[in-house]
């Protein structure tokens, strides 16, 4: 495609599109295609100018190459991307904002006063209606306080002081509801359903018998039937057909327990199976559904309303009949009516209610641009007050991506034939074990078919099934040795005893017989030590490594790491356990895992935090998924947590000390009560844009 190039810097380019200017769809195509560029590393397309910036790392040339060759025809996007991308939506709110600033002047500067002062009398009415219906509820709410302002406004025909307040309120109102949808929007995309690939149910070749083929979910069409393994994600609405499990709907329905699913049952795309095994005739393949059922469940949950924004609210409701007896004793004392409508323009409940729901939903927002999905509020003041964080090894504290290091034989067999057997197992289940041992297979070309009958998975211990009459058991030496019982031959003896001690262990055994041991390297990640160190400091005082691995592989990560406690060989009950111990004792805890095994910790947590390449069940429990592949998003998170409660805090006494101030000037008679109106207003409107601005510094290098 045609472009100039309008203005560069090392890394950062701007380029205008060779037409006026882009529609919606245009501009989400072109930022959609700019994002999955793997030299960029981020990109904003403004549709109005039809410009794009582009701030990459690496080739220029491949960035101006890319740009070049892009088409807006030929460009595939998701479902889902462009429909709900946000980019109406604060088109439209920016709209409603000029309308109405133009409505106010423009009627001012124009408008015939009596004309004027019928229009304001007529939208006055709308506020009064709402305040008699806050009444006739018999609750005493903010909408009483605002009616009578307007009402006795009106009554005194002073009709400026009345459109001032209603104008403010508008203002207010229109950047509380487009906050508000902004950052649900924008938290639903995020959790929306991202599912590549698939288990379809299919005939054999010869048609005698099923099997189950890895498709792309693309090519799933409604009644094909997929088969969903523990662990997983549901992908699609559908029908069980066969097989049985528990599935979490928590993220659908916000039922806390799992739900048991059987033949004739029906399932929720996005919804995750912890137990058992689940055969599903396909109903829908379109995402959208899920879209809007996310939507609904965060705009309807209190989950999205932290401790201090529901506090803020009650205490709203419960200064208006205060404001309403401040107003009367005044008139009673003074007999001045101006000073006690200086009171009564004057509250602080309408500051309370706008900036403390604005600034959690913008903290959500940030969070969410710095690829931190946030489920609610109260996890961000979780974390916030939390001293205590627990984290799992494999794949949180060690690399996500651990690798096959070498397969020690013991017996007759090949190494790449054990190595084919434990990924056909093992492809079933998302673990980085697991993943470590099916991409060093598919490495070596050693391609297979299903070999083996049903495949049990035992959360935290491992794998059993059959190839033929011949059982195999492969995971942990606790699962493989002490619970299923099996040996070493005793001429392999020597030579199980000197396996190398700087890799993690996985155990396969045929018929009770140790037959291999799959040597996995888990590398710490490079940051982690640093991003320990960056924890403290942001205010956490208790660090805790859980572990289903030996003691030797915790000591030393714990060793390199530099947390406080480690416990090595838990069981998932375990580590849920000892957090419920942390919480009764007071403390409020932060999880942080990826796996299966970790679901009931991070369920348990005050704030459980999954990372995004882990189990899928992990995602869907958790309260907080960090998307990047770096702890250092941990420690962002803590340092927006912390920002937000000074954030808060500081509103409380800003509102506290202006509104108290104006008071105290309208009843001295300094200022008038139009004045006192609008500087009260001014204010809210002021704390409540200062409310939406970043948290953090945008340098890219937080908690570095």
């Amino acid at each position: 495609m045609k472009f100039t190039i309008k203005h560069e810097l090392k890394g950062r380019i701007r380029v205008h599109m060779a037409q006026s200017r882009m529609s919606y769809e245009e501009a989400d195509t072109l930022l959609y295609y700019l994002q999955s560029l793997p030299e960029v590393e981020n990109a904003k397309v403004y549709e109005r100018t039809a410009d794009a910036v582009v701030f990459y790392s690496g080739d220029r040339e491949s960035v101006i190459g890319a740009l070049r060759s892009y088409r807006f025809e030929n460009t595939e996007v998701p479902e889902g991307v462009i429909e709900h991308s946000g980019r109406k939506l604060n088109a439209e709110y920016r709209e409603k904002l000029i309308r109405k600033v133009i409505l106010r002047f423009g009627g001012k500067l124009f408008l015939p006063y009596p004309v004027r002062a019928a229009i304001i009398a007529v939208k006055a009415s709308g506020y009064i209606l709402r305040g008699i219906r806050s009444l006739k509820g018999g609750k005493l709410k903010v909408e009483a306080l605002d009616a009578t302002a307007i009402g006795v406004s009106l009554l005194r025909r002073d009709f400026n002081t009345a459109a001032s307040v209603m104008f403010l309120l508008g203002i207010g109102e229109i950047l509380e509801e487009w906050t508000h949808k902004k950052s649900v929007g924008d938290l639903a995309r995020s959790m929306s359903l991202n599912v590549s690939r698939v288990w379809l149910k299919q005939r054999d070749a010869d048609g005698k018998g099923e099997q189950e083929v890895l498709v792309s979910a693309s090519d799933i069409c409604p009644g094909d039937e997929v088969v969903v393994h523990m662990g997983n994600v549901i992908p699609f609405d559908g029908v069980v057909t066969a097989g049985e499990g528990m599935v979490n709907q928590s993220s659908m329905t916000g039922e806390s327990l799992p739900v048991h699913k059987t033949t004739d049952g029906y399932v929720y795309a996005g919804t995750v199976l912890e137990e058992g095994e689940l055969t599903v005739a396909v109903r829908a393949t379109s995402g959208s559904t899920r879209y809007e059922k996310i939507v609904a469940m965060i705009e309807e949950s209190e989950r999205l309303k932290s401790g201090m924004e529901s506090k803020a609210e009650r205490l709203a409701d419960r200064l208006v009949p205060y404001t309403l007896a401040g107003t009367g004793l005044v008139w009673l004392f003074t007999r001045n009516i101006t000073k006690a409508l200086a009171v009564l323009m004057v509250d602080f409940s309408c500051a309370l209610k706008l900036a403390m729901p604005i600034a959690v939903l913008s903290a959500i927002r940030e969070a969410n641009a710095r690829h931190i999905t946030v489920k609610g509020g109260k996890y961000l003041e979780a974390v916030a007050e939390a001293e205590t964080i627990v984290f799992d090894k494999t794949g949180t504290l060690t690399e996500a991506r651990p690798s096959v290091r070498d397969v020690v034989v013991f017996g007759s067999g090949k190494k790449d034939e054990m190595l084919r057997i434990a990924a056909c197992l093992e492809e079933h289940f998302p673990h980085p074990m697991a993943k470590a041992v099916v991409t060093a297979a598919r490495q070596k070309n050693l391609d297979h078919e299903e070999m083996h009958s049903k495949v049990d998975y035992i959360v935290a211990h491992g794998i059993s099934s059959y190839i033929g009459d011949r059982k195999v058991i492969i995971g942990s030496y606790h699962f493989v040795f002490e619970d299923e019982g099996c040996s070493v031959a005793e001429e392999y003896r020597e030579a199980f005893e000197q396996l190398p001690d700087e890799y993690s262990h996985l155990y396969m055994a045929i018929d009770g017989r140790l037959t291999a041991v799959i040597c996995i390297e888990d590398p710490l990640r490079p940051e982690a030590a640093d991003a320990i160190r960056a924890l403290r400091a942001a205010g956490i005082r208790k660090i805790v490594m859980m572990t289903g691995d030996s003691e030797r592989a915790a000591a030393a990560v714990a060793a390199k790491v530099g947390v406080d406690e480690y416990y090595s060989e838990v069981l998932p009950e375990e580590k849920a356990a000892y957090i419920e111990r942390q919480k009764a004792d007071g403390g409020k805890v932060i999880m942080v895992g990826d796996g299966i095994n970790d679901s009931p910790a991070l369920s348990a947590a005050n704030a459980g935090v999954a990372v995004s390449d882990g189990a899928e069940i992990a995602r869907e429990i958790a309260d907080i998924t960090v998307s990047e592949d770096s702890l250092w998003g941990l420690v962002t998170l803590k340092q927006l947590s912390n920002r937000l409660m000074r954030r808060i805090q500081q509103n409380y006494r800003a509102i506290v000390g202006i509104n108290t101030g104006l008071i105290g000037l309208g009843v001295g008679g300094v200022i008038q009560p139009t004045t006192s109106a609008l500087l009260h207003n001014t204010s809210t409107l002021v704390i409540g844009l200062k409310s939406m601005q970043n948290l953090l510094e945008d340098d890219g290098k937080t908690g570095r």
